[in-house]
This record gives C-alpha cells, structure tokens and sequence, in this order.
C-alpha cells in the first residue's frame, strides 16, 4: 500500500506541474454597453440546428454580454458578398466586438479542431484585404468545417450595422483564402509558412509600390526565394494573378504596415515555438520512462 501511495503521489505532482498550461483566449469579459463602439456583433451559420446553435453560443461566450446583436448567414450572402454557391450550407459562426482605432486586429478560433484549413493568420490576412480593421473577432463551429463561410458572416454583420465593405476587397480576400488553403493542401505546404508569405509580399507591396505587374511577379519571386518555398509554376502564376489584382484596388497595405509586422512576429512566434513543444514532447517521455523504471524497482 505504501508503495501504491508513493507511485500516485509521483503521478500527482507531474499532473500539477503541467496544470498551469491553458490554452488562452481573447478576452471578451462583459465591461457593460460600450456606448461609442455599439453591441458586440454574434452571426451564426444558419445550417446549425438549435442544439448546435446553443452549443456555439456558449462556445463564443455570448452570455458574458448583457446585449448582442444576433444575425444568421445563408448561402445567398455567400453569393451577395463573395459570388459562392447560393445552396452552401453554412455552419461557421463569429462574434466581433469593435474596438478603438489603433487597436488593431486580432483573431481567435475557438474550435481549432472544426476549422480544418483556415488559420488564424490567414483570416487575419483576408480581413485586412477586405478592410476590416480594429476588431476582436472570434470563430467557432460545432462541426468540422474548412473555415471559409466565416469570412461571409463577418462580411454581414459589417454590411447589417451600415459599415459598407468594399465588394471587390471583400471578394479578392475570399480568393486569398482559397488560394492559401489550397496552395498548403496541394503543395503540402505549412500554413504558417503561407501566411508569412502572404504577410511579406503585402509588406514589399507597401514599402516598393509597384506599378506593373511584372515588379508583382518579381515581388512574388524575391519572397518565395527568401522563405525558401517551392512552387509550382502554376500556383506561382496565382499568387501573380491575386497580388496583381489588389494591385489594380489600389489597396494600400501601408495604412495597415504596423498590423503587417504583427502579424509577422505572430507567426514566427508559433514557427519558433516549435521547439518548446519538441523539448516538452522529450520531458514527458524521459519522465515516464524515468517513472516505469522506478515503478519496475519497488516491486523487484
């Protein structure tokens, strides 16, 4: 029996050491009315049943505010906003809350597990494209989905509380989506390594300002070369195609430089922090192995 305690209370105290590791999300504790940034905004899929829809709900927090303003998206906005298919079920929900300006743009998913294919970074990419600016915003969904209807549902609540997106931006940031999660599905390249890329040729568009479509492509080339990643002639052409039609928007990614470089460091926190999660991997299983040893001795 002593010895029994004694493997339990070793067990114990590994568990306790680790219980401080959470995962953290965006804060969105109620503060009361914001009176000059308005309700926060929750836009449910409209495919959730009423169970899927409480379940959303709860994962957004949404009782942590004494008011909302609540809307639903269908395939039809999908059409309105991005030109997709009318009959698209549609599951991914968001809540947004606006913020003051300067403050930036920050994304949380929720349920990283049910966005198969959208990153945080890249939704953060597209909203800049599309003009979203100085938000909170988190996305949820209760099944397992891609991730790219969460973008309509931002689109709408903006549209349904008098902010007028530009169409064209908003319709160039859904080709930028797909032509990110296509291109790391297809060329197995890592999503993280897509959103740097797309981040560094917006920041070489804003400091070079190129005014062919030849200084894109070269754009597109350099950054390629400088992340090492290999592409196929055709995707390359892509991201030629997409650069090159922001371009012709005149977007101007230099009103929006500062949230560019944190979005950068963003991801190269999450590239580096790959070696923490290899040497935590190694403790674990020194330990164990260190525990069985030492379980196989009280009982020789």
């Amino acid at each position: 029996m002593k010895k029994l305690v004694t493997i339990l209370a070793l067990v114990m105290l590994f568990v306790s050491s680790f219980a401080g590791l959470n995962v953290s999300h965006a804060s969105t504790n109620d503060q009361g009315i914001n009176e000059k940034l308005g309700l926060p905004i929750v836009v449910y899929g409209e495919a959730l049943s009423d169970s899927q829809k409480s379940e959303v709900a709860d994962l957004l927090k949404v009782d942590q505010h004494d008011q909302v303003d609540e809307f639903t998206v269908n395939g039809q906005d999908l059409a309105n906003y991005i030109g997709g298919n009318p009959n698209s079920n549609m599951y991914s929900s968001v809540k947004i809350l606006h913020k003051d300006n300067g403050a930036g743009l920050t994304i949380d998913i929720v349920t990283p597990d049910n966005i198969t294919q959208v990153t945080k970074e890249m939704y953060s990419n597209a909203l800049l494209t599309a003009g979203v600016e100085n938000a909170e915003v988190l996305v949820a969904s209760s099944v397992k989905v891609s991730g790219h209807s969460a973008l309509t549902g931002i689109y709408k609540a903006y549209d349904a509380k008098g902010v007028k997106l530009d169409e064209e931006r908003m319709q160039v940031a859904s080709e930028e989506l797909d032509v990110a999660t296509s291109i790391a599905e297809e060329e197995g390249v890592d999503k993280d390594k897509i959103s740097k890329l797309l981040t560094e040729i917006k920041k070489a568009i804003a400091e070079q300002d190129p005014a062919t479509r030849e200084e894109v492509e070269q754009i597109v080339e350099e950054q390629l070369q400088a992340l090492n990643i290999e592409l196929s002639p055709e995707d390359r052409q892509r991201l030629t195609d997409l650069f090159e039609r922001m371009r012709n928007l005149n977007i101007d990614f230099d009103q929006v430089r500062n949230q560019l470089d944190d979005l950068t460091g963003s991801i190269q926190d999450l590239v580096n922090d790959e070696g923490f999660w290899n040497n935590l991997k190694s403790a674990v299983q020194n330990f164990f192995r260190s525990l069985s040893n030492f379980i196989s001795s009280l009982f020789n």
